[in-house]
């Protein structure tokens, strides 16, 4: 009886201690973790004038693993008048007007405050500590300064059209996501009222032992993403040389891990800064790396490619004769330079885009099995983990004219998004394996746990890992030329110390009306390194380039610059025989 009495003396001693445990830790929370968010909302509440804004932050991850503050919220001051009792508005209004700049203009003002019954209006907002302290000792009669909070963007507009903003949503009574992660996780990020109470205890006894949990399911806190804020700011600064170089209309690019689809950097150019969405062009919110569709050209080449490889109906040692010009359907078909090449490799095709070689290679795949896999790479939205991505214009797939089949076999009548592009382009990286690209790789809450994302419902095999070989070796041949031409034009460029395989797309712009522009061009690149273990693959394009008609000319420069900042910025080790062939010759 005795053994049984101590036992159950254990039993509730141990619940006990497991009880105080957690109040220990809990207070810990509320007084040194959540202690600054408890004081603020108790000062806010005392004044009478609601609640005060609470949203989760948005995490860069550095390359060591450290994470930056990418949307999070500032702390100051918002500033009101009582008309009732101020004894003079107008000087009221005057007062605050030399601290701060006001939301309303002095005759606004001062025609609400002549209205019976105005007890509260907001004249400014996001004080700085220094700016709210000087307000609060002049003690103006009517005038309250009242503690604020709201977000901001400590990147200004780094990777703004994917981190995206907050503002009042159609109804106007409550902030929210309105673009970009803000808007895709905005259940996550989104803080109720009395969140700071409940969450704690939910964390620890919801499962905290099961530590991945897909996109959808992800529980209210911080959201941690895999952009590399460094990797970010140097994509984002090339862009913009090249938008501003060029006077394209538009710039943008993507660089993801093949093996993961995690997405390191994506950016586009023009932007804008989040932390002021009162003057900027609403158009400029849009992400076009999701939310636009482009014909790419010629970088479509290696996936027609890797078609004709895995169908069998092409081997890496067939050839073609090219007669630099076919007649297809009625409709002309030439290379770029309209030259007759006679007897052609494969490798030929990829290391020349030569257009008759991919028109030659979607004849031998016959229209239902060239329908089958550009299917696959691009019947589906991605699932990226942003808002408003569209889909390809892919309708030409369901026509019976072998002339559209030939044109999109080098990129033309077929359009699709960077994000599309990028990830069939980065199978060829990744054994033949399409691999769904993200931003989020998971969610911390508030006790610290941090829940990884599940991305591997994702996962679509394409072609083999044979054809993606051999494919692989066949753009490694087209890198040294385009380099070279780079290099020749700018000596401060260097070549990669490990093996690239890259190609260049050159594609003409559809007229509104039908047909295309013989002068207006849509430029691209996508290549991926080390090419025998791939760790990073880029995409880039520019968007109606001024005074460059090939994408060679455009946007290796940019690319090799990217290259030799990851290999350095990642300590890629070196592979001593990558060196420039000679001689210098300019490529075709």
């Amino acid at each position: 009886m005795r053994a049984q009495f101590r036992s159950r003396l254990r039993i509730i001693l141990a619940a006990v201690l497991v009880m105080a445990a957690l109040v220990v830790v809990r207070l810990y929370f509320v007084q040194v973790v959540d202690g600054a968010a408890y004081a603020l909302k108790a000062e806010h509440q005392s004044t009478g004038a609601g609640g005060l804004f609470d949203r989760g932050t948005i995490y860069f991850t550095r390359k060591d693993g450290t994470l930056i503050s990418a949307a999070t919220l500032a702390t100051g001051y918002l500033v009101a008048v009582n008309p009732q009792l101020a004894k003079d508005p107008s000087a009221a209004y005057d007062a605050v007007a030399a601290e701060a700049t006001t939301s309303v203009d002095k005759p606004t003002f001062l025609a609400i405050a002549a209205k019976p019954g105005q007890v509260y209006i907001e004249i400014a907002h996001h004080l700085s500590d220094a700016q709210g302290a000087a307000l609060l000792a002049e003690k103006v009669p009517g005038v309250e300064v009242l503690r604020e909070r709201w977000r901001y963007y400590p990147g200004g507009d780094l990777a703004a059209q994917s981190i995206g903003s907050v503002s009042y949503g159609a109804g106007g009574d409550a902030l929210a996501g309105q673009t970009g992660l803000e808007r895709q996780y905005d259940d996550a990020l989104s803080r109720s009222g009395d969140s700071l109470y409940q969450n704690f205890f939910a964390e620890l006894f919801s499962g905290a032992g099961n530590l991945l949990v897909s996109a959808k399911n992800a529980r209210e806190g911080n959201v941690v993403t895999t952009i590399e804020p460094e990797v970010e700011t140097r994509l984002a600064g090339d862009l913009a040389k090249v938008n501003q170089r060029y006077s394209s209309i538009e710039s943008g690019g993507i660089i993801l891990d093949p093996a993961t689809g995690a997405i390191i950097a994506l950016a586009s150019y023009p932007t804008f800064d989040p932390n002021d969405l009162s003057t900027i062009d609403p158009a400029v919110l849009r992400n076009p790396l999701v939310e636009n569709a482009y014909e790419f050209g010629s970088i479509m080449k290696p996936l027609t490619m890797a078609a004709g490889l895995d169908a069998g109906v092409i081997t890496p040692d067939s050839t073609y004769t090219d007669t630099g010009c076919i007649t297809v359907n009625t409709a002309k078909i030439c290379n770029y330079d309209l030259r007759a090449r006679g007897t052609t490799s494969m490798v030929d095709v990829i290391e020349h885009s030569l257009n008759l070689g991919a028109s030659w290679i979607a004849t031998r795949l016959g229209q239902d099995k060239f329908r089958q896999y550009f299917t696959r790479y691009f019947g589906a939205k991605t699932g990226v983990d942003l808002p408003a991505e569209i889909g390809g214009l892919i309708g030409n797939l369901q026509t019976s004219e072998q002339v559209n089949f030939d044109n999109m076999s080098f990129g033309q009548g077929i359009a699709v998004t960077p994000v599309q592009m990028i990830r069939a382009l980065a199978a060829i990286a990744n054994k033949g394996v399409m691999e769904r690209p993200h931003l989020a790789s998971g969610i911390e809450l508030d006790t610290g746990i941090t829940r990884a994302l599940d991305w591997s419902a994702g996962r679509t095999p394409v072609f083999s890992a044979t054809a993606a070989a051999d494919v692989s070796q066949m753009l490694t041949t087209v890198y040294p030329n385009d380099a070279r031409l780079a290099m020749n034009s700018d000596p401060s460029l260097q070549y990669a110390n490990v093996p690239v395989a890259a190609k260049t797309g050159t594609a003409q712009v559809e007229k509104p009306g039908g047909g295309y522009y013989t002068n207006v061009f849509f430029h691209s690149f996508f290549g991926f390194f080390p090419a025998d273990k791939p760790r990073f693959a880029i995409l880039l394009y520019t968007n109606r380039p001024q005074g460059v008609e090939y994408a060679s000319g455009t946007l290796t420069g940019t690319f090799m610059d990217l290259t030799n900042f990851l290999i350095d910025y990642y300590g890629i080790p070196p592979e001593p025989d990558q060196v420039l062939p000679l001689p210098k010759t300019v490529p075709e």
